[in-house]
């Protein structure tokens, strides 16, 4: 059993969250590993093969419902999605280039 702690959880930084964020990583091109297994009609091939994520004329993931921004395959999505993990480095790094200096923050109504 693997008890060391994990490397990259010291860098999420948990006041990053997804509902300050427009889904960019939804925007993302998400290349499909032969593990993945979503439906075919969400599948996009190059001419060399390579499968990936299908994104709608607006740039987002097809499997993205725009009515919720929730994804319609949660359960079975990619590897590279399950990895992606909220506040990582790589998430505020796209946020980042996504916004600029400008990256909304949560709305608290009273």
């Amino acid at each position: 059993m693997n008890n060391l702690p994990d490397p990259y959880a010291e860098s999420v930084d948990p006041s990053v969250q997804c509902t300050t964020c427009e889904a960019v990583c939804c925007r993302l091109t998400v290349v499909l590993m032969p593990e993945d297994h979503v439906p075919e009609w969400l599948i996009d091939r190059d001419s060399h093969g390579m499968e990936t994520l299908a994104k709608g004329e607006d740039g987002w993931c097809v499997a993205v419902d725009p009515n919720t921004s929730g994804c319609t395959i949660y359960e079975d999505r990619p590897t590279i999605c399950r990895k992606y993990a909220m506040g990582s480095p790589s998430c505020r790094d796209e946020r980042h280039k996504w916004f600029g200096a400008t990256i909304p923050t949560a709305v608290h109504m009273l």
